[in-house]
């Protein structure tokens, strides 16, 4: 089974080369915008309610993927899937990023952990009832080498 998805916007942000950009959206203090293609516009009503989106993206200079790897956080190997790291099977992204604004067809953004021109595939807004959990566990991530 194959799925063709084609961007509904394009992600504007400060970092231009992949060394540069945050670990996670939680991580970071940046500001960007979201420009969100015209015919897509009508699609980000009552969005500005919302403190909060997830952002779903194309990792778009990501190339080839390995089923076990270092993530950025730890110096042990893990399955690929138990982690957030960026070269993947289907290189897509997810990151939860404060809605400061909208402006028609653009919202600004901060927490931006992603690089400048990434091809956006979908947004949703972040509901606590919905997203966050309770008795949660953390895996390799809480045993970590800090």
């Amino acid at each position: 089974m194959e799925f063709h998805m084609c961007p509904i916007g394009i992600i504007h942000s400060p970092f231009t080369d992949k060394s540069q950009t945050p670990i996670q959206a939680s991580r970071s203090q940046a500001k960007g915008v979201v420009e969100v293609f015209p015919e897509f516009a009508e699609g980000l009503q009552d969005l500005e309610g919302f403190s909060h989106i997830f952002l779903l993206y194309a990792f778009h200079e990501s190339s080839g993927y390995s089923l076990l790897v270092k993530p950025f956080l730890d110096d042990q190997l893990h399955g690929l899937f138990a982690t957030r790291y960026p070269a993947r099977p289907n290189p897509i992204g997810l990151s939860v990023v404060r809605l400061i604004t909208r402006n028609g067809n653009t919202l600004e953004i901060k927490g931006v952990d992603m690089l400048d021109g990434t091809p956006l595939l979908d947004i949703k807004p972040y509901v606590p009832d919905f997203d966050i959990r309770t008795g949660t566990r953390n895996g390799w991530y809480n045993a970590r080498n800090k």
